[in-house]
């Protein structure tokens, strides 16, 4: 391995050393198209390849098991487009090398087929998170109902089975993509909004089919290799002390017993260290000093006063106890920055709206698919111009757009009373009325910050759907249901203008995204209720607090729907005023963030990331920050290589960490334990058990 990078590194210096100086420069100075210039650019029906899709499905299967890992355990989902648009490339360079060989390959592999895979592959796996299978939908189970000790009778609980969550998922995931497909030349054209994601993975993709980039890449999937089978083989080697409860390096008391008790503690767990490694600092530092204030310092003075603000028999999973504070004071906090944000983005949304169409020059005519919008103007730059050129050769006519909406929501509304009786298809049928406009302000909205209100508006849906029914009616499951109706349309909405947007910097047709898209949901919908069935049949206790996959969101939400449906009855004595106080504070919180400055407010914690230990505890944070840390370290030895390998070295981490549970899970399905239980005592309880066993 050593003897070849190095060939490669003599080589590269020896072609620098040959290059004219001033043709270096001219190279440098080319834009992204002036390079891809000479390369033809395949017709849409060529983009959507059987390579690529098969590629796309065995990489959707990989990430939809690390997708459902993040969500089942703490519900934090970092951005995987890295990944996929780096395994995607990998996997069909390395398959059209093979074929090169045989002398059978007819089409080269291109930037525009590595798209459509990135678009296929984040498509499908989203729906592991849209789905809400660590949300709203595994919410109406009964496990978490009584968890909740609310809403327990048979009409709010629906627990889960393959069969009606594959009908639901597929029934809600496709409408989104129909509820915005007129406006992409307004979004991406005429507005020219950034959606910086999907920038930023056209980027990727970009670099990779350049000379250099492709040489860096290789690279990069070593790495990510490397990484991949090291969290692989620790995952499997840490299986082997973990035959019993608390047992394990996942319980390892690492600042000490008592600390562990107050879920402080390295867990060792490669995926969040790797995710930490991709997060921002802000936000593991936020995740961080929400756990010092709830574990560290709220939650033992609340237990103090056990027997005064709260019955002192209660179980420690029961609302009305110490319990009730942790979970509804993380909803406080995450409904005031929602409230926050989604107010601040629906006011720069609308003020957007009204300095794009109020401009003289902008020709007053919104471009939906129908209309003709204007092309090379001499602002335009040559990258522009190629790029709005292609882009609207390809038309995906607004019939299509509209037929496809009405139809989908016409079955929907006939199908979903049928899976959910408390689900009335009026109900249906005013969320399809009013989901095109949010779908919209949720789109544009991602265009100008990246950030997706899908959850918000799901929320939404929750309270005003399940207050509506009535809690006589089932407007527990109602609401639930509800908001995965709107979720699922508002987030696909989302997701499909920022693959536009990529699409469009990468030269792949709008028509090869909009099919990679159905067919990445179509995948979606069936790939992710069947992972989640296995983790469901293989993990006993999952959503419960003390298990594996706590699933803490799904008590969450289905709290908020108890709350919209029975008010705040079942809140403990003080939980509301400390309910308020922490919704007022979220909300000030975010206010003084945007009004200090970008640079300052880089320094204040973010609200909602403080909530997630609220419920959860410290462990998962302490992770995170370590994978700060070593980026951190890394940066300042070498800045150019942790930025070049950092995304790979901590995607080798989730991976392999994540593709780990797949033979962890079939060895639990087939009734193969663990051989060794490692536990941690204190000496006092060592020396009764070693009483206990000698006597």
């Amino acid at each position: 391995m050593g003897l070849t990078e190095k060939n490669e590194e003599e080589e590269e210096m020896n072609r620098r050393k040959e290059d004219d100086p001033e043709e270096a420069a001219a190279k440098e100075s080319l834009s992204i198209e002036q390079i891809f210039a000479s390369k033809e650019v395949p017709p849409w029906q060529k983009q959507v390849t059987i390579r690529a899709l098969v590629v796309s499905f065995v990489l959707s299967i990989l990430f939809t098991f690390i997708v459902m890992k993040l969500n089942l355990t703490t519900g934090i989902i970092p951005s995987l487009n890295v990944s996929a648009g780096l395994l995607g490339f990998f996997f069909i360079k390395t398959w059209t090398k093979l074929v090169q060989k045989s002398g059978m390959l007819k089409q080269p592999f291109t930037r525009q087929e590595n798209t459509v895979i990135q678009t296929c592959v984040v498509a499908s796996s989203g729906i592991a998170f849209s789905g809400g299978f660590g949300s709203y939908l595994f919410g109406m189970s009964e496990v978490v109902a009584k968890q909740s000790s609310e809403a327990t009778s048979a009409k709010d609980i629906k627990n889960p089975a393959l069969g009606w969550i594959i009908g639901f998922i597929f029934v809600v995931s496709f409408l989104g993509l129909f509820s915005v497909v007129p406006l992409r030349k307004i979004m991406i054209i005429d507005f020219k909004l950034t959606y910086p994601s999907g920038t930023a993975t056209a980027h990727l993709i970009n670099s990779f089919h350049t000379p250099q980039g492709a040489k860096l890449a290789k690279k990069q999937v070593r790495a990510l290799g490397k990484f991949f089978s090291f969290s692989f083989l620790w995952g499997f080697f840490q299986w082997f002390f973990t035959a019993g409860d608390d047992c394990g390096f996942v319980s390892f008391p690492t600042f000490g017993l008592k600390a562990y008790e107050n879920k402080f503690y390295f867990d060792f767990s490669a995926t969040y260290v790797g995710v930490g490694m991709i997060c921002p600092y802000l936000i593991n530092i936020s995740l961080l000093v929400g756990a010092i204030l709830s574990w560290g310092i709220m939650w033992p003075l609340i237990d103090n006063k056990k027997g005064s603000w709260y019955s002192a028999d209660l179980s420690p999973s029961s609302l009305h106890g110490l319990q009730g504070y942790k979970v509804f004071i993380a909803i406080a906090m995450i409904l005031g920055d929602g409230l926050y944000n989604f107010l601040k983005v629906l006011s720069r949304t609308l003020l957007g709206l009204y300095k794009q169409l109020s401009k003289k020059d902008s020709g007053v005519v919104i471009p939906v698919a129908g209309n003709s919008s204007p092309q090379n103007t001499p602002s335009q730059s040559y990258d522009d111009q190629i790029r709005t050129q292609l882009f609207l050769k390809d038309q995906i006519p607004l019939w299509l757009a509209i037929a496809g909406y009405v139809t989908i929501a016409i079955i929907s509304a006939a199908t979903l009373p049928h899976i959910f009786h408390q689900l009335k298809w009026y109900y249906i049928v005013v969320i399809y009325i009013i989901a095109p406009p949010l779908a919209f302000c949720n789109a544009y909205g991602c265009g100008l910050t990246d950030w997706s209100l899908a959850s918000t508006y799901g929320k939404l849906a929750i309270f005003t759907i399940g207050a509506w029914a009535g809690a006589s009616q089932g407007g527990v499951l109602a609401g639930l249901a509800a908001c995965g109706v709107m979720m699922n349309i508002v987030s696909t909405a989302s997701d499909l203008m920022q693959d536009f947007k990529t699409g469009y910097m990468t030269l792949a047709s709008p028509r090869s995204m909009f099919v990679s898209q159905i067919i990445g949901t179509a995948m979606g919908c069936v790939i992710s209720p069947c992972v989640f069935w296995l983790f469901y049949k293989a993990f006993n206790g999952l959503g419960t607090p003390d298990s594996e996959y706590p699933a803490p969101y799904a008590l969450v939400y289905r709290n908020m729907s108890i709350l919209g449906v029975q008010g705040f009855s079942a809140l403990p004595k003080h939980c509301l005023t400390l309910c308020y106080v922490f919704f007022i504070a979220a909300v000030v919180i975010n206010g003084i963030r945007d009004a200090v400055g970008k640079k300052r407010a880089s320094y204040i914690p973010l609200p909602m990331a403080m909530a997630i230990p609220f419920y959860l505890g410290s462990y998962f944070a302490i992770d995170m920050c370590v994978g700060s840390f070593i980026l951190y370290v890394w940066g300042k030895l070498n800045k150019a290589k942790a930025d070049a390998f950092g995304p790979a070295v901590a995607s080798g981490l989730i991976c392999g960490d994540g593709i780990w549970t797949l033979p962890s899970s079939i060895l639990a399905l087939a009734g193969v334990n663990p051989p060794i239980c490692m536990k941690f005592l204190s000496r006092g309880t060592n020396v009764k058990v070693d009483g206990f066993l000698a006597s």
